[in-house]
């Protein structure tokens, strides 16, 4: 069985499924009677988009005295939005006031500088385990995939710092600017945050492993998918009328990215349906977010510890949790290209 994790994008909301895998993570130490145990060292492939991408790569950080050892765990993970989320997300009053027309709302110096404290001079061939991290190439109109197991096909021309990846897949119009990535070769892409064409990137994951050697099908793959919770934020038609291209703006990317990940839970629910193997994915989504804020850069303290308990309730309150670790601790059946 190839077992798979998926982390969808939502900014700051990136803390519930953190606080998912801090327990999925707590579980697996305890079954294991391993202290040590990482959540790299459980699923043979990951896939993330936007706060997602940026969690998958911190989990596949290798540890600098050990290099086949995940360097965090899943709290230090969680860690970079919790300790510095303020510095993420810092704007003052005329910097919000010029996104409307002008500028990204938010500075790149706030997360770059976040990315370069945990990752430094990692390359993205580095990762522990084969991966696939999402953006959009604005500059070719093109779907970019940044996969840490290209680089034994195609060399340099698929390789990247992991803190640029990151910076690419997290670069949410309006939000941040977009991010001018070069590859190790000197390729450059022009890259926006995956999650607009991929906010949940699980369907990606599959079929990337379905094109891997032997070519898995659903009965080979055991996919646990994790969401950034589901704002179900409405828009009246009384109000959405009268929009015009500034109205439209924030609420096109929030349905754009609340409608593809449903999208991508319907393909993957039919797809595995089909097969009798429903049993082998398990979406892992709250249906609402309590007391947190919807907005994806909200990082007040107030709701930083909104995003926690709901995150730390949900995985307490998911029936799946036990069948997860029961599942991980079988053995690992690495995936090769």
């Amino acid at each position: 069985m190839k077992k798979i994790l998926s982390i969808d994008g939502g900014g700051i909301r990136g803390i519930i499924p953190g606080q998912v895998l801090i327990a999925l993570e707590a579980k697996l130490q305890q079954k294991t009677n391993n202290p040590n145990a990482r959540i790299a060292d459980f699923f043979d492939f990951f896939a993330g988009t936007s706060t997602g991408g940026i969690l998958t790569c911190i989990l596949l950080c290798p540890d600098e005295n050990d290099p086949t050892k995940a360097r965090f765990s899943a709290q230090e993970a969680v860690n970079l939005y919790i300790q510095n989320g303020n510095s993420i997300f810092d704007a003052n009053f005329f910097d919000k006031v010029r996104t409307v027309v002008w500028k990204a709302k938010y500075k790149a110096s706030g997360i770059e500088a976040c990315l370069a404290k945990y990752f430094d001079q990692l390359k993205l061939n580095q990762l522990l385990k084969p991966c696939i991290v999402t953006s959009y190439d604005i500059g070719n109109r093109d779907t970019k995939f940044f996969a840490q197991h290209d680089y034994a096909k195609l060399g340099d021309k698929a390789n990247f710092w992991v803190k640029d990846v990151c910076r690419a897949t997290s670069a949410a119009p309006t939000y941040f600017q977009p991010e001018l990535i070069k590859s190790l070769s000197g390729d450059e892409y022009a890259c926006v945050d995956g999650g607009m064409f991929a906010n949940n990137p699980a369907l990606c994951a599959y079929s990337e492993v379905r094109n891997a050697k032997g070519n898995p099908t659903a009965k080979d793959m055991f996919v646990v998918s994790i969401g950034t919770g589901s704002a179900n934020k409405l828009y009246p038609y009384a109000q959405a009328k009268n929009w015009g291209d500034i109205g439209w703006v924030r609420p096109v990317i929030d349905i754009m990215m609340a409608g593809a990940a449903e999208v991508t839970d319907y393909h993957l629910l039919k797809m595995f349906s089909a097969q009798n193997h429903q049993d082998n994915y398990i979406r892992i989504q709250p249906t609402s977010l309590g007391d947190a804020n919807p907005e994806m850069d909200d990082a007040s303290k107030t709701n930083i510890d909104a995003l926690i308990k709901l995150g730390t309730e949900t995985a307490q309150n998911c029936p799946e949790l036990d069948r997860i670790v029961d599942m991980l601790v079988m053995g690992s059946d690495p995936v090769e290209f």
